[in-house]
């Protein structure tokens, strides 16, 4: 599988710094994990909860904290042997969703939990050859979507629950057309909704495109955007401020300290994009929005804060993470590659 394997190559080609170097303003704090893996998939629930989904080269590991970081509990699913644990949705200390992908058709899955990954349910194993499921996203606790790239090469494939992950079915069978174009599974964020019924995703590949449901995944349309695209350029990851306001970031993942054109923003509901003016022209992977104003982007050579609803962009750390995810604005996480995962401070 195309992005198996090159997204796991990433390390030989991107030193990663644990630590990086702080900036006023904000900082990461490192947890430690006590693993190595890595960690593509996070999900916030607030200061002291957290959970993270990623892989070792043998396995697939779900990990969580309800202690703020202090400790990690491995609560990985069994036979989880050659997954990748590529994201994760929790709502609590307790229920979450994990999806794993890999090199065979059954290896893409959807795992639930409801005590705190003691016990886990397979409620979703793949059965078409030429899907490749990169990301998932819900709106509450019951309704969520997965996005896979086109089976057919032309429409991407959706897949919907409304009991929250016990079972999918497949929806938006009226897709717009995207030959050639495909997803990414680097940060679990290609996928996003505002918690209502309104959905977006990204691709990469022919076109950087941002699709978007108004219907919690029944209908789509499609909007362009100026961002980079390529082989292994495209969307990345997503984020939404109430249905307007949009952040949209990628580059090419080969060129991460290269890729112009990586950060494109949206005010009408992802219906039109612009390039942020004051961005660096630096891969990104994963977006959040810490408040009204403040957003965070994180990706293979560091870390950005804008304070500007992402016109634009500090940096304040230059390690590596793939993701991050904010809870409320106090409750921010990141989380990357060699066991890499840390909560947001502010520094003077």
């Amino acid at each position: 599988m195309r992005r198996v394997v090159v997204l796991t190559a990433l390390l030989a080609l991107v030193a990663v710094s644990p630590a990086g170097a702080a900036r006023p303003g904000y900082a990461w704090h490192d947890t430690s994990t006590g693993t190595t893996a890595h960690f593509r998939g996070l999900a916030a629930v607030s200061e002291t909860t957290a959970w993270v989904s990623g892989y070792t080269p043998t396995d697939g590991v779900v990990m969580r904290t309800t202690d703020g970081g202090a400790t990690w509990q491995d609560v990985s699913p069994p036979g989880a042997a050659g997954l990748q644990f590529r994201d994760i949705s929790a709502f609590d200390a307790n229920d979450a969703v994990a999806m794993s992908i890999g090199n065979n058709t059954t290896d893409f899955r959807i795992y639930v939990t409801h005590d705190g990954g003691q016990s886990w349910a397979l409620t979703f194993v793949n059965s078409e050859p030429t899907a490749f499921y990169d990301c998932m996203s819900f709106f509450n606790r019951k309704d969520g979507l997965a996005i896979s790239d086109p089976p057919d090469g032309v429409h991407f494939r959706v897949i919907a629950t409304d009991d929250g992950g016990m079972s999918w079915h497949v929806t938006g069978l009226d897709m717009p057309a995207a030959p050639g174009a495909y997803g990414f599974a680097a940060s679990g964020e290609c996928l996003t909704t505002d918690h209502g019924h309104r959905a977006w995703f990204g691709s990469g590949g022919t076109e950087a495109s941002i699709f978007r449901s108004d219907d919690r995944g029944v209908t789509w349309t499609k909007a362009p955007t100026p961002l980079l695209v390529g082989p292994t350029a495209g969307i990345n990851g997503i984020a939404f401020n109430g249905q307007n306001r949009g952040i949209a970031v990628g580059g090419d993942f080969l060129l991460p300290t290269a890729s112009p054109d990586s950060f494109a923003q949206s005010f009408d509901g992802g219906s039109s994009w612009n390039l942020a003016p004051g961005a660096p022209a630096e891969y990104r992977s994963g977006v959040t929005w810490v408040d009204g104003h403040t957003a965070i982007a994180v990706g293979l050579s560091g870390s950005d804060v804008s304070t500007d609803f992402g016109a634009t962009w500090q940096p304040f750390d230059d390690g590596s993470l793939d993701t991050v995810d904010c809870a409320r604005p106090t409750a921010c996480w990141g989380s990357g590659a060699s066991g890499r995962v840390a909560y947001l401070v502010r520094t003077p």
